[in-house]
């Protein structure tokens, strides 16, 4: 199969928030895409226009390439015989002891395989566990298929503007698979070649980097804030004209299905010898509670407060791993009464509008800043707002 052949693509996982984008703008590129998905109500919705999650420039581009023909989402397993290329948008996840389930990998991987031939490139998407791309191709060696891994490296909410700016790591289990996926990931812009190792541990470092980052900075936010200084001036004091200090992130609650899963692999493949990884999974949860230690000091039990933002960052409506309803859950267990409202989430019925929960409440915390949260009317109640999306500053009054 030579690059000019590759005309069906089928995308495992096409109807979330990796594979979905991923799926748009191959159809945009004049490839015939099939969303791959097992959630009939994602698939009707795709096929009907309509966005499943919040996405820029997603809405239009999902009209265009469903009027060309070239695109359309799928239950249907099977159409993975015909595809010349085959993207797996699902990674390794972990349990609740924070340990990776490459089981659950390799099942998809059975699932898959009657319909898998030697003529197609099978491409991992999704951040894996060290060493799973050549544990799928031994899984896989009997058919003969040639295994890619292309992590993605999208932020999410931006994901069609930069699948066509930002490079594709590159990596193949053979100098065939890699040359295959070189040759396809060509067509949306510059390639990075790599080793299948090289590759694994580019995309689980980019992730754990960023992790620390925000622990940093969150760490930084409590000792200022214990101190009874407000951090967000230090912060731009330290940035004022100083380059070095540019890139250091304002402090929130750092959650989402990436950052801290891909944090804790790590964790994991070092045999919890990856103190700094540990200790930023601690700095970053720990502030959920931190916010309602300090909220909650001297304040009676019975306080109403409004949680404004439950997806797990601003201007987004995912909710998985939220350290939003670990804020929820901390004010519950401290006898504290709970409003929840987000515009942007609609899977969660017990959400109220952000004004009932300002109206009814004795204080808000921000807790997912979403830009629109600067523009609402607070009616004097005090605001938590660690983000300092108001301009107020991030100390936390009283604390």
């Amino acid at each position: 199969m030579s690059d000019k052949q590759i005309k069906d693509v089928v995308v495992i996982g096409g109807g979330g928030h990796i594979g979905l984008p991923l799926s748009l703008v191959l159809a945009q590129k004049g490839f015939k895409v099939t969303a791959l998905d097992l959630n009939d109500k994602t698939v009707n919705q795709i096929n009907d226009g309509v966005m499943p999650f919040l996405e820029d420039g997603a809405d239009q581009l999902l009209r265009e390439v469903l009027s060309t023909g070239r695109f359309r989402a799928s239950l249907d397993a099977t159409l993975i015989i015909d595809a010349d290329v085959v993207i797996v948008c699902i990674g390794t996840p972990v349990d609740e002891h924070m340990s990776p389930v490459p089981r659950i990998f390799t099942e998809l991987l059975d699932s898959i395989k009657p319909y898998l031939n030697s003529n197609q490139l099978l491409i991992l998407r999704s951040t894996v566990y060290p060493g799973t791309t050549k544990l799928a191709a031994r899984h896989l060696e009997d058919i003969g298929i040639h295994v890619a891994f292309c992590p993605e490296r999208i932020l999410q909410g931006k994901a069609i503007e930069e699948l066509g700016t930002l490079p594709n790591i590159v990596s193949g289990t053979t100098k065939k698979a890699e040359k295959m996926a070189e040759a396809f990931f060509g067509k949306l812009g510059k390639v990075v070649l790599a080793s299948v190792e090289e590759a694994e541990f580019a995309k689980l470092f980019l992730n754990t980097y960023r992790y620390i980052e925000f622990a940093t900075t969150n760490q930084l936010f409590t000792i200022a804030n214990d101190a009874g200084v407000d951090y967000a001036r230090v912060l731009d004091i330290m940035k004022t004209d100083y380059p070095r200090a540019a890139k250091l992130p304002k402090p929130g609650l750092t959650a989402g299905p990436c950052l801290m899963k891909d944090t804790m692999q790590l964790v994991a493949y070092s045999q919890n010898r990856f103190s700094l990884g540990s200790a930023a999974f601690f700095a970053n949860e720990g502030l959920a509670l931190y916010l309602v230690e300090s909220v909650m000091r001297e304040s009676p039990r019975g306080l109403k407060v409004a949680l404004l933002g439950m997806a797990f960052k601003g201007d987004n409506d995912d909710i998985r791993s939220s350290l939003s309803y670990r804020v929820k859950k901390a004010f519950l267990l401290a006898g504290a009464e709970v409003l929840t409202a987000d515009l942007n989430v609609k899977n969660d019925p017990n959400l109220i509008t952000e004004s009932e929960a300002i109206a009814l409440c004795d204080v808000v915390v921000i807790c997912a800043p979403h830009s629109s949260y600067s523009l609402l009317d607070y009616k004097n109640k005090p605001v938590v707002d660690v983000w300092n999306i108001l301009g107020n500053g991030s100390l936390i009054k009283g604390s």
